[in-house]
């Protein structure tokens, strides 16, 4: 009898982004090693706060793909700066789980993508409620994460929030973080189930390096979601760059509204590309930009290790684990996080001797060594038949 697997995710793929592409990437793992898998997401509307132009007009949609299934529900979509706003959209796809745990049978496994806490929430009560295996996947510590932000303040709606995340650490019978961070805090709350680290570590073939035609300019690239935790826009804003250094910046979000009209010498903004044209795109440029404007606790971005796959050296400015994986891996720079003094000085003082202390032959064989996907996937799939 084949296995079954229910995935519960709020981003999925045309959807962009570390959270979509790391819930394909395990749907589709998943579905290489036997399992028949059922993927539950809302119909596609990140980052813009918009239903994608092809599912519009539609309550939910089904769709039969290589792995099992992939199911759509209806959402009211936003992504307002509006925290009730925002509150109701996330409320809304948990009201279309419901209806569809209701009416529809559903394997026994399920596996929850914790983020949103409403999402993650609504997703372990049902589970419980049909006495379901429960695989709580953790990528952010929220509303720790949204505390240090500044997106949230202490009150009672943090204190909702709190018991709300701790509901769903108790009551998971694995719970899967993408840092040693995250699974140090959980443990705080659950000492007596099992964890997974499960970095976010891509799934795709190694590019061969391309030879960087002879050029003085020192080229550094972002490429990712731009919101408020990123801090693009402010980093464009305090930092300025010489004639031989220059930002380039790929994405969409928040953010992207202020970064697009942004007149300064050496910075220069593409939107948003897909992921293979993306990557195809970035092998152009020296050095990859990963920030945060502050230390998010248990945050580690997932552009570390998709982006010294293909080779570009890191030159890191977020804090916390991230920062001692790219030092130990010996992928780039670090810069302390929120100081834009050394930040102006990394930018002032590089160079194409610079560049030499991490070669991209030598950056991507130490990101294949360090980041094994299929090794990380098998013992994965050994942790959640084990539940």
């Amino acid at each position: 009898m084949q296995k079954e697997i229910l995935l519960i995710t709020n981003y999925f793929p045309p959807e962009k982004g570390a959270a979509a592409n790391r819930i394909f990437s395990i749907a589709e793992g998943l579905g290489k090693t036997g399992y028949s898998v059922k993927v539950i997401c809302p119909l596609p509307n990140y980052p813009n706060g918009e239903i994608f132009e092809d599912y519009r007009g539609k309550l939910s949609l089904t769709k039969d793909v290589s792995f099992g299934k992939i199911v759509r529900l209806w959402v009211w979509p936003s992504n307002s700066a509006n925290k009730f706003v925002r509150l109701l959209s996330m409320l809304s796809f948990s009201l279309s789980l419901v209806l569809f745990f209701s009416f529809n049978k559903t394997p026994k496994n399920i596996f929850v993508q914790y983020s949103p806490v409403f999402v993650g929430y609504t997703a372990v009560c049902l589970g419980r409620l049909f006495s379901k295996k429960i695989i709580l996947n953790i990528s952010d510590l929220w509303p720790l994460a949204g505390l240090e932000m500044g997106i949230l303040k202490k009150g009672w709606y943090y204190s909702l929030l709190l018991k709300m995340e701790h509901f769903c650490y108790k009551n998971a019978d694995l719970v899967v973080g993408q840092s040693e961070e995250i699974l140090q805090h959980i443990s705080n709350f659950k000492k007596e189930k099992p964890f997974f680290l499960y970095r976010n570590i891509p799934n795709f073939d190694i590019p061969p390096i391309k030879e960087k035609s002879i050029s003085k300019e020192i080229k550094i690239v972002y490429a990712g979601l731009l919101g408020v935790a990123q801090g693009i826009f402010e980093i464009c804003q305090k930092v300025t760059f010489p004639e031989n250094v220059s930002l380039h910046i790929y994405g969409a979000g928040p953010e992207a509204e202020k970064i697009k009209p942004l007149q300064k010498q050496n910075i220069f903004f593409y939107g948003e590309l897909e992921r293979d044209l993306l990557h195809l795109a970035i092998q152009e440029y020296d050095i990859v930009f990963i920030p945060l404007i502050n230390r998010i606790y248990g945050s580690v971005p997932s552009k570390i290790f998709e982006y010294t796959r293909l080779g570009l050296p890191v030159l890191y400015f977020a804090g916390g684990e991230g920062g001692a994986i790219v030092e130990r891996e010996s992928l780039g720079w670090v810069v302390a996080v929120n100081d834009f003094g050394g930040l102006q000085s990394f930018i002032n003082s590089i160079s194409e001797t610079e560049l030499r202390s991490f070669p991209k032959a030598i950056v991507q064989k130490n990101s294949a060594l360090a980041f094994d996907f299929k090794k990380q996937f098998d013992a994965f799939i050994s942790s959640i038949e084990k539940v």
